[in-house]
């Protein structure tokens, strides 16, 4: 049986993320928590702080970044056309380079959709 493709990518990301923070380097343990910081609720809701950094994320092609923006919108109820109008806007940005990752993004979302479903 194939694991789905979240709980993989969620695996994967949590050992790496044990790995690297377990060095205890100062400089990567204060982007992590800077990171952290900035998505928590302020002047912008903790959603659209998510949208934005999926937009980012698909402009700059990141396929992990991506997965997980996706992922934490759908956590907080952001619905499928509210992701795909998202992803429009930062396919227009981007260009038609970002069309793959956009394909990658729909994927995911849809195996997000196929975890929480069954």
């Amino acid at each position: 049986m194939q694991k789905n493709k979240v709980d993989e990518f969620n695996a994967y990301r949590e050992r790496m993320n044990e790995k690297l923070l377990a060095d205890n380097n100062k400089i990567i343990k204060r982007i992590f928590n800077l990171d952290t910081n900035a998505y928590m609720e302020g002047a912008l809701d903790v959603k659209t702080k998510e949208m934005l950094g999926l937009v980012a994320s698909a402009v700059l092609r990141c396929d992990d970044c991506i997965a997980y923006h996706l992922q934490t919108a759908y956590e907080l109820g952001a619905t499928k056309e509210e992701v795909m109008e998202t992803l429009s806007i930062a396919t227009l940005v981007g260009g038609t380079i970002v069309i793959p990752h956009l394909r990658r993004a729909y994927e995911f979302w849809e195996a997000l959709e196929l975890k929480h479903n069954n």
